[in-house]
């Protein structure tokens, strides 16, 4: 499958300061990246923006609006490539359908190894127990 790829203009880009030691600089530079990502009013097809709202992740508010905050690098031009970077992947990660679970059950001959280690699991613990007198 072809990855897709999310053009830029669907995303709102903003510079803010990053965190971290920078010396005199980290007051003064905004080099530090914050992308936003609407879900749902992107051109992606219905299904993979569903996956992606349906992901148990942080980012993702209750608007569907996905924030990524990219402050790895020291200038804003490699801050943005990498926040886009890692939005592309983050979709191409739910592009794929998971595949359908199909029920099995258990062979013949693992039900009858369990029930062989519960009857020898059985006879060990009545051998624990306490010996009856006889009278």
């Amino acid at each position: 499958m072809e990855a897709l790829q999310i053009s830029p203009d669907e995303v709102l880009i903003s510079a803010i300061r990053a965190q971290g030691a920078g010396g005199q600089n980290v007051n003064k530079v905004s080099s530090a990246i914050h992308l936003r990502f609407d879900i749902a009013a992107s051109s992606l097809p219905d299904d993979i923006k569903a996956r992606l709202l349906a992901l148990n992740d942080s980012r993702i508010g209750k608007t569907g609006v996905l924030v990524l905050k990219a402050q790895r690098h020291r200038t804003q031009e490699l801050n943005r490539l990498d926040a886009l970077r890692r939005l592309n992947e983050l979709v191409n990660s739910v592009a794929r359908p998971p595949k359908a679970r199909r029920p099995t059950q258990p062979s013949r001959a693992s039900r009858q190894r369990l029930r062989t280690a519960k009857v020898q699991r059985s006879v060990l613990k009545t051998q624990r127990s306490r010996v009856q007198a006889e009278t």
